[in-house]
């Protein structure tokens, strides 16, 4: 993450209301990029973390007590989670709902697995939970100068989506921009989740006084995945689009898990 000197300011005013956020902190450039895509959309406002976020997932703070600050027009901080950042803007900052929900860009995929753990889906999942569609925005790659050339294709990608307004209930959308530049973009794939298998992803070591330490990060990871997968698609140099539904229920098993003898 890069930072700026200053949070970015919002633009727009007729529209749509926007609200944006990231996991990523105030200052990430992918959520400048997210903010002022937006601001070409509708009128916006952002509420972001007051500091890096990334794999907080979907948690709340419950055990202190959370400050919202403005640091310019219509841009707030939390020091708090993502999952905080939605909650406090839709129940504080508005006296009707967002239209929207906009959560990115993530400097890093979400793609897998890594739903699960992201702070940037998790902020897009508070939003489905309390009624408001949604979008999470992911860029699959380490040259984050490259997000800021997605302007174009966010756009157009986010006007297609706010044209149609009927989001399905309790779905969310998570998208991942390729790792290369917007100009060699092959196209979208709307796709599945993949799965991600990680290897030697914790270690083991000691700290100068000799203590025992965990870290956990790094090591190397294996994708595997239907045709459709969105790994798939975003290695072809395309975005990934996938949606993703709040009911995790394997209704496949349900009938059948209901013929076993489970007694107490």
């Amino acid at each position: 993450m890069t930072p700026s000197d200053t949070p970015p300011r919002m633009r727009g005013g007729a529209g749509p209301k926007i609200l944006c956020t990231n996991d990523d902190g105030i200052y990430a450039s992918g959520l400048e990029v997210l903010a002022r895509v937006a601001g070409e959309l509708g009128s916006v406002t952002l509420v972001a973390p007051d500091r890096q976020q990334s794999a907080s997932s979907h948690s709340l703070t419950l055990h202190r007590p959370l400050r919202l600050t403005e640091t310019a027009p219509e841009s707030y901080v939390v020091d708090g989670t993502p999952t905080d950042c939605v909650l406090l803007a839709v129940s504080q900052l508005y006296t009707e709902a967002p239209d929207l929900v906009l959560s990115g860009v993530n400097h890093g995929p979400n793609m897998g697995e890594d739903v699960l753990y992201s702070g940037t889906v998790a902020a897009a999942m508070e939003a489905t939970i309390l009624g408001i569609p949604a979008v999470a925005i992911s860029y699959a790659g380490d040259d984050e100068a490259r997000v800021a050339g997605y302007d174009a294709i966010l756009r157009r990608l986010l006007r297609d989506l706010l044209e149609h307004r009927d989001f399905p209930p309790e779905t969310f959308f998570n998208i991942n921009l390729p790792d290369r530049p917007a100009a060699e973009v092959e196209g979208v794939r709307v796709t599945s989740l993949g799965r991600r298998i990680y290897r030697d992803s914790l270690t083991r070591s000691r700290d100068p006084r000799g203590r025992e330490y965990f870290w956990i990060g790094g090591g190397e990871s294996r994708w595997r995945g239907r045709d459709d997968s969105d790994f798939r698609a975003v290695q072809a140099g395309y975005v990934s689009l996938t949606p993703l539904h709040l009911d995790l229920t394997d209704f496949r098993l349900i009938e059948e898990v209901r013929s076993w003898s489970l007694e107490l």
